[in-house]
């Protein structure tokens, strides 16, 4: 199995070093991870469709990258999808795919540009954990959403191994801030034995 970038990723990093990785990745991303059976995409997709209401309202993909887990929600039977990163690089495969209404650049330390509310759900795949987005991220994802508003968002192995990640989930849960839809153990990257959590909140 090919592993050329997954033996680096979860390495931890700051922003800028994190974006010039998913940058120098964008041209190989999609070949590596498929090669490792990545499976959270559409696990988060399928489980996010469960949930929701009204598959035609607009739905947000926080860090799309290439645009995987974008084709997942399509898939899944999502019909409009906007996507943000902080990879240029990444977001510039994800623009081939023409899975998405809208495109946007983000900056790791910037607020979010839409007022909250705006979409029915967000997804947040593959996102916060080591390497990657800190688990603050959770808390302005879900600060966005109105009430009733669902977040499908998935924290690896190694994420699961920092017990802060979800022991944030779980400070909104226990505060009655937001409702458990489910959590689930899965495969993540079966190729390298990793797995994931999937799950599906509701802000109250």
């Amino acid at each position: 199995m090919t592993q050329g970038y997954l033996n680096k990723v979860y390495d931890a990093r700051d922003a800028a070093q994190t974006r010039a990785l998913y940058d120098d990745w964008s041209d190989s991303y999609d070949a590596e991870v498929a090669e490792n059976g990545y499976i959270t995409p559409s696990r988060c997709a399928e489980a996010l469709a469960k949930f929701a209401k009204d598959q035609t309202a607009p739905i947000l993909d926080f860090g799309c990258g290439t645009g995987l887990s974008g084709l997942a929600l399509k898939l899944a039977g999502f019909e409009t999808i906007d996507g943000m990163d902080l990879s240029e690089e990444m977001l510039a495969q994800a623009e081939a795919k023409r899975l998405y209404r809208d495109l946007t650049v983000i900056d790791a330390d910037a607020p979010l540009a839409f007022k909250p509310g705006t979409y029915a759900a967000i997804a947040a795949i593959g996102v916060i954990g080591a390497g990657a987005a800190p688990i603050s991220v959770l808390d302005t994802l879900l600060h966005a959403l109105k009430r009733d508003g669902l977040l499908v968002l998935s924290l690896n192995d190694h994420a699961l191994e920092d017990k802060t990640n979800e022991a944030r989930i779980n400070e909104w849960l226990d505060c009655g801030a937001a409702r458990l839809l489910l959590r689930e153990h899965g495969p993540h990257l079966p190729g390298i034995d990793l797995g994931s959590n999937v799950y599906v909140l509701e802000k109250a």
